[in-house]
């Protein structure tokens, strides 16, 4: 197979969905890959690497959309690409489809085939290729949200982790999978007094053995998140529904119960966003205020640790791209259930059922497309 590999064009997107070890084991399984030209350098490869591996570098991403079988990419395809994709070509990357009406239907319109990193799921829920990017986010949202607590940018002018003779600060972080769990180690490590919320009484037993002594692991509620919420100096929105768009669990008139100059970090903004007054942002701009309280709500948050962030994600994502490259993206899907969840749309139809029901579009199970 002819696989591509495209340089990101999202705002300050740094990552790259293959690195040269990763086209190296491509080409050693007999395949070709194609690399646009300076795809790499944002997270420390050049172009001189990716040809050494053994990939053909491309001058341009028209080049690639229009030879390879295969696409890979790390953020979704941007309104530019969409008149690029090909019918029946394979598109492989965080897609996050129920957060754009747009997208979907350019995708479902397109008739490729789309292979979205963030449902490829095991049996037993978990989500091989999200969760290294849910572990970065998780700990980049404590340092922005520090960050922005400072009186520089508007914040409370808190420290969260206090000092001597001060009170830490405080962190609600609602959602207690992957990024919640990580963001509460990380607010944990500084110091902060941390509530940590979920509805899995299971996993929050859990979490009650592993976290240190200054996380309060609770059953979620919006009773709960009304009372944490007013002595909360920095809330962590890390709430996950698979490919569905993110519930609406702090509301508008939440922010009244804020301290002025509090802030939000909302991680689940890829899929909606699970704050009412949340709008994605980008690096670019990353933050603004609404009702006194600063929202910062990046949508490609790992993209800013962009070597950490690619060398973590092409090691997930690498065995999954040669998979379907030795065997096509139908016998891969038919072979191996984790792929096949990880098919959303295909040749024009919806077979993801929360992608469906997020926009009120047919939903076909992939056993009856393929």
């Amino acid at each position: 197979m002819l696989a591509g590999v495209l340089k990101e064009i999202k705002s300050k997107e740094n990552r790259v969905a293959m690195t040269p070890a990763g086209v190296e084991q491509m080409i050693a399984r007999g395949h070709k890959v194609q690399v646009e030209t300076t795809a790499g350098e944002g997270s420390g490869f050049t172009d001189k690497e990716y040809k050494k591996a053994g990939a053909a570098i491309a001058g341009s991403a028209q080049k690639i959309y229009q030879q390879c079988e295969m696409v890979m990419k790390v953020k979704e395809p941007l309104a530019i690409e969409y008149p690029l994709i090909r019918k029946d070509q394979i598109v492989f990357t965080y897609f996050h489809f129920a957060a754009s009406e747009e997208l979907t239907r350019a995708i479902i319109d397109s008739e490729c085939i789309a292979i979205a990193y963030e449902t490829v799921a095991k049996k037993d829920g978990y989500l091989p290729l999200l969760t290294p990017m849910s572990e970065v986010a998780g700990r980049m949202a404590i340092h922005e949200g520090a960050k922005y607590l400072e009186k520089t940018y508007g914040g409370k002018g808190i420290l969260l982790g206090g000092v001597p003779g001060v009170v830490p600060g405080t962190v609600l972080v609602i959602g207690g999978g992957i990024v919640g769990t990580n963001a509460a180690k990380m607010a944990c490590g500084l110091g902060a007094k941390v509530y940590l919320l979920d509805t899995n009484l299971e996993r929050l037993r859990y979490l009650s053995d592993v976290m240190p002594k200054n996380c309060f692991p609770l059953m979620s509620s919006p009773s709960t998140i009304r009372d944490l919420i007013k002595e909360s100096d920095l809330v962590i929105g890390a709430v996950l529904i698979p490919g569905a768009v993110a519930p609406k669990l702090i509301t508008r008139d939440m922010l009244a119960l804020m301290k002025k100059g509090s802030v939000i970090v909302d991680v689940a903004i890829d899929q909606g966003g699970c704050v009412e007054t949340a709008k994605a942002t980008t690096h670019d701009d990353p933050i603004y205020e609404v009702d006194g309280i600063i929202h910062y709500c990046v949508a490609n948050m790992p993209g800013a640790v962009s070597m950490t962030s690619t060398l973590a994600l092409t090691n997930a994502t690498l065995p999954y791209a040669l998979e379907i490259a030795d065997k096509g993206s139908r016998n891969a899907a038919k072979r191996n259930p984790e792929i096949a969840r990880g098919v959303n749309i295909i040749q024009g139809k919806v077979t993801y059922q929360g992608v469906a029901e997020a926009f009120g579009l047919p939903y076909e199970p992939l056993e009856s497309v393929w």
